[in-house]
């Protein structure tokens, strides 16, 4: 029976374990973020890793499509949840955040040369969320979440990482960073997948001010 046993806790503890959040919050974050007013959400950098055959434009098209998605689907987040949570900040309209970054001559394609303090002085804003997301496949278009056992030993359970980062501006300093491997159980398109994310760090969101408050209080 305990030959049994152990095989069996071994692929939860490995599934579950796999699956788990990570996240860092910088020991200066309260110095830093003290004056904080507006973030801006920048779209994501993604990278697919499609088994579909297609040109280099064809994939670039796609990685963007997938990199504004996530931003939009933030701010669906945040916009949904404003009333309920209490934020110490509010979160620039992504309209906006995209249309001064055009207007700079910033593209999807270029905005990672430029510096958290030089974005952050055009978007003029306090601080910036970003991120990096990893798929091998279309979240957008949505995805198939039931899960077997069978997916996990042919890997198919995985569909990649996401990572999501908050800077200041005024310094570019990293204040806070959260990563979560996708797999089937994260949600069944990129709405799901934020909206399930957020749900799992919103104990640990920095500009929660009740967060804030009783971390204070301890």
């Amino acid at each position: 029976m305990k030959n049994r046993i152990l095989p069996i806790l071994f692929l939860f503890f490995a599934f579950f374990g796999h699956s788990q959040k990570n996240i860092y919050e910088s020991d200066k974050f309260n110095e830093l973020s003290k004056e904080h007013r507006v973030l801006a959400i920048l779209p994501f950098l993604t990278h697919l890793d499609l088994k579909d055959d297609m040109t280099k434009e064809e994939l670039r098209a796609l990685e963007k499509k997938e990199g504004l998605a996530v931003q939009d689907a933030l701010e669906t987040y945040f916009s949904k949840r404003k009333k309920k949570k209490k934020f110490s900040v509010e979160f620039q309209n992504t309209e906006n955040t995209n249309a001064m970054l055009a207007q700079n001559n910033i593209t999807y394609e270029n905005m990672d040369v430029y510096t958290i303090k030089e974005l952050s002085e055009i978007l003029k804003v306090d601080g910036i969320i970003s991120g990096n997301l990893d798929l091998n496949v279309l979240l957008s278009k949505g995805v198939a979440t039931e899960f077997s056992i069978i997916d996990y030993f042919l890997g198919e359970a995985d569909y990649g990482r996401i990572g999501m980062k908050i800077s200041d501006g005024a310094s570019g300093k990293l204040l806070w960073k959260y990563e979560k491997k996708i797999n089937k159980k994260s949600g069944k398109n990129t709405d799901d997948l934020i909206d399930r994310m957020m749900k799992l760090a919103t104990r640990k969101f920095p500009y929660d001010r009740e967060k804030r408050r009783n971390k204070k209080n301890r």
